[in-house]
């Protein structure tokens, strides 16, 4: 290859480089392929200009790091500034703010009877030990006020049957 050939084709590597960082950017969502194919095809491009292999790869190095710092950097300065703030969540969810994880589950099992506070068709609500507890039918209609059983629990979807007896 010529001089000049390997010249045009280096930055024609570089430009195609920033033309794929650029689709991936603000076309393509994520970062894949394109992505990653824009920063060897720059990095390349750079290799290929260069006079000595040695002094292009320090001056990716360097470049690495520089980005690395300066991106640091603006994620520091920039959480600083009032449009920042203004468009990020700023308040601490803790329990002195009223927020407090939900109980867990007391022990409900199958068979245990209860009370239906709404009517079931096929979702509502029911009672069981003074606990006010989500339920759901088989498909049948259950009317309030109805004691019903529990017959299967599926992790949080609780079944229960009218009690006959």
């Amino acid at each position: 290859m010529t001089q000049e050939l390997l010249t045009w084709l280096s930055v024609l590597a570089f430009i195609t480089g920033i033309i794929a960082l650029v689709l991936e950017i603000f076309v393509i969502p994520g970062f894949g392929v394109a992505g990653v194919a824009g920063i060897i095809l720059i990095g390349w491009g750079v290799l290929l200009l260069s006079v000595d292999f040695t002094q292009a790869t320090a001056a990716l190095g360097v470049a690495l790091v520089a980005t690395v710092v300066l991106f640091g950097l603006g994620i520091k300065l920039f959480s600083k500034l009032k449009l920042w703030q203004r468009i990020t969540l700023q308040d601490k969810q803790n329990s002195a703010s009223g927020y407090v994880a939900p109980v867990s589950e007391p022990d409900i099992s199958p068979g245990m009877v209860g009370t239906a506070l709404t009517p079931l068709r096929p979702a509502g609500a029911i009672e069981i030990n003074g606990m006010r507890l989500d339920a759901v039918t088989s498909g049948e209609y259950i009317p309030p006020g109805s004691r019903v059983r529990i017959v299967k629990l599926e992790g949080t979807r609780m079944v229960v049957r009218v009690v006959t007896d």
